[in-house]
C-alpha cells in the first residue's frame, strides 16, 4: 500500500508540474538534433576536422557548427518548448512558430555548412551560402528568442533567469556568427575583418558558455527537483550562481568588443572570465548536491545516475582547464578541453535527460487522457533500465577516452573513441524509439480504452 501511494503522489506531483500541455514539435526537435549528431559522430569517425586538421579549417568549422547547432542547439530548443512553460507556469506565447523556427535553423545551418565546404575548396567558390545561412540562423533563433523570451518574461524568477540570460548569450552568439560568416564571404569591409580576426574565442563562450551551459544548468535544476521530488534550490543560491555566470559573459562580450575596437589582446578579459567560469561550476555543483541530498526518491533512475556523470565530466572540464592554463598548454589542447565539455557535460547530459523526458511525455500524451479512468502504467515502466544502462556507459567511457586520446596527440585513437561513442549513441537512440513505441510496456497496460499509441515524431494533441 506504500509504494501504491507513493507512485500515486509521484504522479500527482508530475502531472502538477508539467502542466496539461504538450509541445507539439518537441519530438521533431529532438529527432533533428539527434539526426545531427550522427552527422558529427560520422565526421570524427571518418577523421573530417580537428584534430586531423587545423582548429581554423573549413573541415573543423562543419563539424563544430553541426554539434552546437545542429545537435546542441536543436535539442536545447525543443526542451525549452516544452519546459519554459513549466518554469513561468504560464502557456508558450506562440506554438505555431516553433515548426517555422525549426525549418529556417535546418535550411541555415545546411547553407552556412555548404559555405564552408565552400570555402576549404570541397564545393564550388559560392561563398555567398555563408550570408545566407547567416540570414536564415537569424530568423529562425529570433523566432525562438521571442517566442520564448516573451514567455520566460511573464515571470522571471528560479531557472527562467537562467533561461533569459541563455537566450541573451543565443543572441550575441549569433550576431558575432553573422559578421564571421559575411567576412568571410568578403562583405563586412575592414570592421568585420578585424572582428574576424579577434572575435572568435568571444563567439565560442557566448555560445558554449551563456547560451548552451547557462541554459542546461537553469532546465536541470527544474528537471532534477521534477525527477527526484527534490524541493527547489532555494533563489539566493541559484540567483549568485546565475550571478556569478552572467558576469563571466558580460565580461567576455563587453570586454571583448571593447579589445577588438581598441586592437588591444583578449588575455586579460579572458583569464578574468576563466575565474568566473570556475566559480560558476562550483556553485552550480553545490547547487546540484543541495538538490541530490533533499531528494524524496532515494533510489536514483537511470537518467539521474547517468547525469551524475555529466556533473563530473563539468567537474573535469574546469579541473582540465585550470590545470592547462597553470602549465601554460591552454592553447595546445583547447581542442581537448571544448571536446569534454562539449560531450562529456552538454551531450551527456542531454541525452540523460532526453531519455528521461521522451518517456516522461510519452507518458503523458498516452495515459494522461485517461488517468484515474482505467489502470495506466507507471512512467518507469515505459523504459528498460538494464539493458539501456551499458550504452550510457559506453558512450562515457569513450568520451573519457577521446579527450585522453587529444591530450596525448592520437588521432587514431581518438577516432577509435569517436566510433565507440557512436555505437553508445545508436544503443541510446534504440532505447528512446522503444520508449516512444510504448515497446516495453506490457500488454495489458499497454493501451487501455481511450489512450492512443503516440506519433514517432510529434505529439498528437
Amino acid at each position: 500500500m506504500a509504494a501504491y501511494d507513493y507512485d500515486d503522489a509521484e504522479r500527482s506531483s508530475e502531472i502538477a508540474m508539467i502542466g496539461a500541455s504538450i509541445s507539439r514539435w518537441t519530438m521533431s526537435y529532438f529527432a533533428m538534433a539527434v539526426a545531427w549528431l550522427f552527422v558529427a559522430l560520422a565526421l570524427m569517425v571518418a577523421g573530417v576536422g580537428f584534430p586531423a586538421a587545423d582548429l581554423a579549417s573549413s573541415d573543423t568549422l562543419v563539424l563544430v557548427h553541426v554539434v552546437c547547432i545542429g545537435w546542441l542547439s536543436l535539442a536545447m530548443c525543443g526542451a525549452l518548448f516544452q519546459f519554459v512553460p513549466v518554469l513561468v507556469a504560464k502557456p508558450l506565447f506562440s506554438e505555431n512558430w516553433a515548426l517555422p523556427a525549426l525549418a529556417l535553423l535546418t535550411a541555415g545551418l545546411a547553407s552556412l555548412l555548404a559555405g564552408f565546404l565552400a570555402l576549404g575548396g570541397r564545393l564550388p567558390a559560392w561563398l555567398w551560402l555563408l550570408p545566407l545561412g547567416a540570414v536564415l540562423l537569424i530568423a529562425g533563433f529570433g523566432l525562438i528568442v521571442v517566442d520564448l523570451g516573451l514567455t520566460a518574461w511573464l515571470r522571471p524568477v528560479g531557472p527562467a533567469r537562467f533561461v533569459l540570460v541563455g537566450l541573451a548569450s543565443l543572441c550575441v552568439t549569433v550576431a558575432f556568427g553573422a559578421v564571421f560568416a559575411f567576412a568571410l564571404a568578403g562583405w563586412a569591409g575592414s570592421a568585420g575583418q578585424s572582428i574576424l580576426a579577434s572575435g572568435v574565442p568571444v563567439h565560442a563562450i557566448a555560445g558554449l558558455g551563456g547560451w548552451l551551459t547557462l541554459t542546461a544548468m537553469g532546465v536541470s535544476y527544474r528537471l532534477l527537483s521534477m525527477f527526484m521530488l527534490s524541493p527547489d534550490v532555494d533563489d539566493r543560491k541559484s540567483g549568485m550562481t546565475l550571478a556569478t555566470g552572467a558576469l563571466a559573459i558580460a565580461v567576455t562580450v563587453i570586454g571583448g568588443v571593447l579589445a577588438i575596437g581598441l586592437f588591444a589582446g583578449l588575455d586579460v578579459v579572458l583569464s578574468i572570465a576563466a575565474a568566473l567560469g570556475l566559480a560558476t561550476a562550483a556553485l552550480y555543483g553545490r547547487d546540484v548536491f543541495a538538490i541530490f541530498r533533499a531528494r524524496k526518491r532515494r533510489q536514483l533512475e537511470l537518467n539521474t545516475r547517468m547525469a551524475t556523470l555529466s556533473f563530473a565530466s563539468l567537474a573535469g572540464t574546469a579541473l582540465l582547464g585550470a590545470a592547462l592554463i597553470v602549465t601554460g598548454g591552454f592553447r595546445a589542447h583547447v581542442g581537448a578541453f571544448v571536446f569534454l565539455a562539449v560531450f562529456g557535460w552538454l551531450s551527456g547530459l542531454v541525452l540523460a535527460k532526453l531519455y528521461k523526458i521522451v518517456a516522461f511525455l510519452t507518458w503523458l500524451e498516452t495515459y494522461g487522457p485517461v488517468m484515474g479512468r482505467t489502470p495506466t502504467p507507471r512512467v518507469q515502466d515505459l523504459v528498460a533500465e538494464r539493458r539501456a544502462s551499458k550504452w550510457f556507459v559506453i558512450y562515457y567511457a569513450a568520451v573519457w577516452a577521446g579527450t585522453l586520446m587529444l591530450l596525448v596527440g592520437l588521432p587514431l585513437g581518438f577516432r577509435a573513441a569517436a566510433m565507440a561513442m557512436t555505437v553508445g549513441v545508436i544503443g541510446i537512440v534504440r532505447e528512446v524509439i522503444r520508449t516512444r513505441q510504448l515497446a516495453d510496456v506490457a500488454s495489458p497496460l499497454r493501451l487501455p480504452g481511450g489512450a492512443r499509441a503516440p506519433h514517432l515524431l510529434f505529439a498528437r494533441n
